[in-house]
């Protein structure tokens, strides 16, 4: 067992508090709290705009130790005389959100010494883009919340209140986007006697069963020449739809060209409650944990309040 004293400096020691919170290629994130604390006691006391200045003053002084260290660690560790390695405060951070590597959400309150009032999100699942815009919307904003403190309840009831909004939500706004494509590689067969429908393969994905299932609807009112079909490449949005006549589960549609007949059998039998929960409810939850919030539930009460029969 290799004696303590024997250990280079510049390897942590047994009971050395790991303050690093995320590190990316050649950024560090560190959690000052602990040590402004320590050299403030009343520094939880003290207005958002002194913590920040703090914050950047504990910053600089850091960053140019550890800039003078790296001369030492360059010639005992690699044997180096001349080297790169420099230490530059990037932003302060007043509140920030680490979901995994390259996802992140981050209240900047400076830039390089500048004061600023920024909220830099990357990578979160919310930012893509077969997210329905109004969830984007939704999401983000409940990000922003949290970063400027709201609490759990104040979500949570966040959340209710999207839910139930919902019911009154426009199809074009519940609707999920994407492209279509392979549309003639998932048919098994075309619709034919005693089948008013395409047969699909087995493991058809959603949105291509949506614009096939559109296109069968068009072609089964008689009115697929008067209107355009979804085809190879389009830009299409779906949703999930209740039981109906026709034991349709999804509907495609293009925002475009939607006849008057079909948007009717859709407004009619749309499943809002699992839009909510295949477009952002398992997000949610993801959230929650990540936040050590537990669980995103919803009980026999909120289940009632949230049902759109």
């Amino acid at each position: 067992m290799t004696n303590q004293q024997e250990i280079p400096w510049w390897i942590c020691k047994e009971g050395d508090k790991n303050l690093c919170t995320y590190v990316d290629t050649d950024s560090n994130y560190f959690h000052a709290e602990p040590i402004l604390k320590h050299l403030y006691p009343n520094f939880s006391e003290l207005p958002p705009e002194e913590q920040d200045d703090l914050l950047e003053k504990l910053a600089i002084k850091y960053q140019d130790l550890i800039t003078e260290y790296y001369d030492e660690l360059a010639k005992e560790a690699f044997n180096v005389q001349k080297h790169r390695l420099e230490m530059k405060t990037e932003c302060t951070i007043r509140s920030g959100f680490f979901s995994g590597k390259r996802r992140y959400a981050q209240y900047i309150t400076k830039k390089e010494g500048i004061k600023v009032e920024d909220i830099d999100v990357k990578g979160l699942d919310f930012m893509k883009s077969n997210f329905p815009p109004l969830f984007k919307k939704f999401f983000n904003g409940i990000l922003n919340k949290i970063l400027f403190g709201a609490t759990r309840n104040e979500i949570d009831q966040e959340i209710l209140d999207f839910k139930n909004s919902l019911k009154e939500l426009p199809l074009e706004s519940l609707g999920k986007p994407t492209g279509v494509k392979d549309i003639k590689k998932y048919i098994e067969r075309p619709p034919g006697a005693g089948n008013i429908f395409t047969t699909l393969k087995t493991g058809t994905p959603v949105n291509v069963k949506a614009a096939i299932r559109y296109n069968d609807f068009l072609k089964f009112k008689g009115i697929d020449k008067q209107h355009s079909q979804i085809v190879q490449g389009d830009k299409i949005k779906w949703v999930y739809l209740k039981d109906n006549p026709y034991k349709i589960d999804t509907m495609g549609f293009l925002d475009f060209d939607f006849p008057e007949g079909v948007r009717t059998f859709v407004e009619t039998y749309v499943d809002r409650d699992k839009a909510f929960d295949s477009i952002l409810k398992n997000k949610l939850e993801s959230f929650y944990q990540d936040l050590s919030w537990g669980s995103l539930t919803l009980n026999t009460h909120v289940n009632n309040f949230f049902s759109f029969q």
